[in-house]
């Protein structure tokens, strides 16, 4: 059963902030990575050879959060939602869905959490997301606040995938990007354990994680990887990331991106920079990637966010030159990467698009 409680719009960002959902132990023992062969579904759901380290979700009365209904959110052109705030904020409690934590690869950091809901005897395989935070590739967590949003998701239908991937300065590019490749590879090889149809797999990243879904969705043909990517707040031109950061009249959080660009790329672009650099710089950037065949995709950004839109519409117009339908949309305020969530235009937008793109 869920509890539905409705509270005014500007109540709404109040509502998320306030909420710790609890839904399940993390790990921190590695588990074997999926070298072997491909998993079968065993009696607790975990795949063979590739065992969980994880806990269920409790049970019991779930803790209230906003999320806003479909039916509130306005028509853009076309009858698609376009993200304005006007209407109500919605306090939706879905259930708590299966919860298991898996390595997906040798190092500390390559763990992968599952959220999905038991199939029925008769039940088709369903679509996934998976999900990659943010955290100017020097930070962050799966966890995170992730995990409201992965219930609700699970709630339409989904499977829902977070993952860690190895961070910046230690680790240098591109092994964030190689870590996001390999938590999909692993997701499509153990699919039948969630029962997942691995051909309906999109991506979605938030800020830095943002970047990683833009180049799973560009790096070679990106529909062989993903049938679609959700963006928020990505930084797809480190480079002008680099530059904005420089200006007299940046902000904190701009100037923390400019120094987490070098730390990310190992080098200080410029006039010096030794070539390398420069191959690395080129290798980050999502535009250069672009080809006919890449991952439709849904770019988001805020008005006043520090990782502007013009960070997305560049790749925008390179993706739409190619043939690859790329929205973007802005969401009024000075939210950044997840933070948009509290806005109740955008989680319809995205569950619309993401609906749209996954269906079979």
């Amino acid at each position: 059963m869920r509890k539905v409680l409705v509270c005014g719009a500007a109540f709404a960002a109040t509502c998320v902030s306030a909420v710790t959902v609890p839904v399940g132990a993390h790990a921190n023992t590695p588990a074997p990575t999926p070298s072997a062969s491909a998993p079968s579904e065993s009696p607790t759901g975990t795949p063979s050879g590739v065992p969980e380290t994880g806990a269920p979700g409790g049970t019991g009365s779930p803790t209230a959060s906003t999320a806003p209904t479909e039916e509130n959110v306005p028509a853009g052109p076309g009858g698609e939602p376009d993200g304005t705030v006007t209407a109500q904020a919605v306090m939706v409690t879905p259930e708590l869905p299966r919860f298991r934590t898996y390595a997906y690869g040798k190092a500390p950091a390559q763990k992968i959490d599952a959220y999905w809901r038991k199939p029925g005897p008769r039940a088709t395989p369903r679509p996934a997301v998976l999900l990659l935070h943010g955290g100017y590739w020097l930070e962050g967590d799966k966890g995170g606040g992730w995990k409201y949003f992965a219930r609700r998701l699970t709630d339409e239908g989904f499977v829902v995938l977070s993952a860690n991937y190895r961070l910046a300065p230690k680790a240098q590019w591109p092994a964030q990007r190689d870590d996001a490749l390999a938590a999909l590879d692993f997701v499509k090889k153990h699919a039948p354990v969630w029962n997942v149809d691995p051909s309906r797999v999109a991506v979605m990243g938030s800020s830095a994680g943002g970047h990683l879904a833009t180049q799973l969705g560009t790096l070679g043909t990106g529909t062989q990887q993903v049938r679609g990517v959700v963006a928020l707040s990505p930084p797809n031109n480190p480079y002008l990331a680099f530059q904005d950061g420089a200006k007299p009249d940046a902000p904190f959080t701009q100037r923390k991106l400019r120094r987490a660009v070098v730390d990310l790329l190992h080098c200080v672009p410029g006039a010096t920079a030794a070539p390398d650099c420069w191959t690395k710089l080129d290798d980050a950037s999502t535009v250069t990637h672009v080809s006919p065949g890449d991952a439709p995709m849904l770019l988001m950004h805020a008005t006043g966010d520090f990782v502007p839109v013009t960070q997305s519409t560049g790749l925008a117009s390179a993706l739409r030159g190619a043939g690859v339908q790329a929205t973007v949309k802005t969401v009024e305020g000075d939210m950044h990467a997840s933070d948009m969530l509290g806005d109740e235009g955008v989680y319809p937008t995205i569950l619309a698009w993401l609906k749209k793109r996954l269906n079979p």
